[in-house]
């Protein structure tokens, strides 16, 4: 299904995980895709691999907390492909778990820098030249965290919290300008993150997949599809949403 031929989208984070399954799925719709991710090795290895399969597609070394870098990652997009239609604004980053007291302030700083000014910085820069396709739509990576509290990881439920805030903001600014703005809540996936934090461990992984109703974990497949859904003409009545795709996680 080609619906997104003659559109562009950029994706961040995309060098893995749910960010390169997102990528892949825009260039099945037909759109050109910014490959964009701290790492510019795997960032080029995804653009290589959608241009392998017929897509159009460039890759970004970018650190979404760094104003200059987001600004180039836009202008490269604009300079390749003379429009913006899509973003999905995903970087994100782990850390050890802190109570809050305990929790160092570098690490604090480091998540709301990637997470939620990250995000900022992202549609800063996205929007103006997405305002001139008068139908356009961004989605941002918020978290079951961005819903609930979760125990040592104040930074990252703080970020997820506000990004949350931000998109609602946000999509009320510019809805009546063809602008639609929404989030994604993800459950655990099978994200290089993860899987580091696992390291094979059946036993963590059972009690990971045990936390979601659901029993297992996502594939970053099945979250790429809920927010290629969000920027498509099929969604096109859903404007500051917080969707949640999270096996059940949050219902509970």
């Amino acid at each position: 299904m080609k619906d997104m031929e003659e559109k562009v989208a950029i994706v961040t984070g995309a060098g893995s995980g749910i960010g390169r399954s997102t990528a892949h799925l825009f260039a099945e719709h037909g759109a050109a895709v910014v490959v964009a991710d701290i790492d510019g090795e795997t960032a080029e290895a995804t653009a290589k691999s959608l241009r392998d399969g017929g897509a159009k597609a460039i890759a970004t070394a970018t650190d979404v907390a760094d104003d200059a870098s987001v600004q180039a990652m836009v202008n490269a997009a604009i300079a390749e492909f003379g429009r913006l239609d899509y973003a999905y604004n995903n970087a994100g980053m782990s850390g050890d778990a802190h109570h809050v007291a305990d929790m160092p302030v570098a690490q604090f700083d480091r998540a709301i820098a990637v997470m939620l000014r990250g995000v900022y910085l992202c549609m800063k820069y996205q929007i103006p030249h997405m305002l001139e396709q008068h139908s356009s739509a961004i989605v941002n990576a918020a978290s079951g965290a961005g819903l609930i509290g979760f125990p040592g990881q104040c930074g990252y439920v703080a970020a997820k919290h506000g990004v949350i805030g931000l998109t609602k903001t946000a999509a009320l600014e510019y809805v009546q300008r063809g602008l639609r703005v929404n989030a994604i809540c993800a459950g655990s996936a099978r994200t290089k993150i993860v899987e580091d934090w696992l390291q094979g461990d059946a036993e963590k992984e059972a009690q990971i997949a045990g936390l979601h109703p659901i029993g297992r974990l996502a594939e970053p497949l099945e979250i790429a599809e809920a927010v290629v859904w969000l920027c498509s003409d099929k969604a096109t009545f859903v404007v500051g949403h917080s969707m949640v795709a999270d096996g059940g996680y949050v219902a509970m």
